[in-house]
């Protein structure tokens, strides 16, 4: 590669739990740091909200309805100066099951 261009990672983790997308984040961080690599982040996206109306009876009271919300939280982090022990060991991380994540080279 050419010293314009820059090796980059950039994951994206969303969750609807906080906790579990913070400690995530907490490991992310903490095993690319051990391999001597530069990190920008977590930076926190704005959160997603959405909003579900339900009927409560579906025969009479057409009027009387419940609200219910799902939140979708998500964060992202840049990791530069790469070297394939960051890369093994990032691959081998083991990250909870309600966190979604996307990598980008």
């Amino acid at each position: 590669m050419t010293t314009d261009q820059k090796q980059k990672i950039r994951i994206k983790l969303k969750s609807y739990d906080t906790t579990l997308i913070v400690n995530s984040c907490n490991k992310i961080t903490e095993t690319a740091l051990r391999t001597n690599a530069t990190i920008i982040g977590p930076v926190a996206l704005p959160t997603k909200r959405k909003l579900y109306c339900v009927l409560r009876s579906p025969h009479v009271d057409k009027d009387s309805r419940e609200h219910f919300e799902v939140r979708t939280h998500s964060r992202i982090i840049d990791i530069y100066t790469l070297s394939s022990q960051t890369i093994d060991s990032l691959m081998k991380l083991n990250i909870p099951c309600g966190v979604d994540i996307e990598v980008k080279l």
